[in-house]
């Protein structure tokens, strides 16, 4: 069958996304590892699907599968792209979308030209909803790796993440450091990690190190998680621009409780058909 699918990305990290709610398809794990082949088949990161929902208060079902062909719980980054999706492809009027995912719903509104805002619901901070070995909750906390002892922030968007602070994101042992902490025992389902350097009280440079896939180019939760570390220990503001390797985000957090706002931009690469 000729399967239609598009190619996006979001400054830099690229998806191809398929519309089930038009066409059929069985997925596994095989077509998926295809579609995601930059020698054999389209390429990309991620492998975005949009399905009808499961559940009568959602507007659609977004999945995730990395270029394994595992679904995976890791989606915001892909979450502006579905967006932008859905309003292009005109699958829906609405302009704010909740969608049931993996990790839990996600809502989404498009904004003006290619800007999209992800509500990334309220951070976990308490360690045991990370989850996160530690006796009690703290802005930050001691962890040993590679050999050497670093400071943390602990905190859940979606996904764990490690925040450590740093005086400049170019002069970091990321390929090291990372996947120590990645794997590290008081991460008991691993984490993802993120190395920010604060410019002002509004302002960070941020590499991110993501759960199973490594060094990425830009990662919503992981500037969302940047920023709410950032905030727990009082060195940020409520509205912060995050800059990334692919491009910059600005993030959004009013304090505990509040849930955490990312908005950026979103790129249609191109559209086509495949043989599968």
């Amino acid at each position: 069958m000729l399967l239609r699918f598009t190619k996006m990305h979001g400054l830099g990290n690229d998806f191809v996304v398929l519309d089930l709610i038009t066409q059929s398809l069985q997925l596994d794990s095989s077509l998926i590892r295809l579609l995601a082949d930059r020698r054999r088949g389209i390429g990309c990161e991620q492998v975005l699907v949009v399905e009808p929902p499961g559940s009568p208060d959602m507007d659609f079902r977004y999945r995730v599968f990395d270029h394994g062909g595992s679904e995976v719980r890791e989606g915001s980054n892909g979450a502006r792209c579905i967006a932008r999706f859905i309003r292009d492809h005109r699958l829906s009027a609405k302009r704010r979308l909740r969608l049931e995912t993996l990790a839990g719903p996600l809502s989404v509104a498009a904004g003006k030209g290619s800007l999209v805002t992800v509500s990334l619901g309220v951070p976990r901070l308490e360690p045991q909803e990370i989850p996160f070995r530690a006796v009690q909750r703290a802005a930050s906390y001691t962890l040993e790796a590679c050999g050497r002892r670093v400071q943390i922030g602990a905190v859940a968007v979606g996904t764990p993440h490690a925040v450590l602070p740093v005086d400049d994101v170019n002069d970091v042992p990321v390929e090291t450091l990372a996947p120590a902490l990645e794997s590290h025992p008081d991460f008991p389902e691993r984490t993802s990690v993120g190395f920010m350097q604060v410019l002002d009280r509004d302002e960070i440079r941020l590499r991110v190190f993501q759960r199973g896939a490594g060094e990425i180019q830009a990662c919503d939760d992981g500037a969302g998680a940047a920023v709410v570390a950032g905030r727990l220990r009082g060195v940020l503001g409520e509205q912060v621009r995050v800059n990334l390797p692919g491009g910059f985000l600005r993030v959004e957090w009013r304090g505990e409780g509040e849930a955490l706002l990312v908005t950026g931009p979103t790129t249609t690469v191109f559209e086509g058909q495949i043989t599968v």
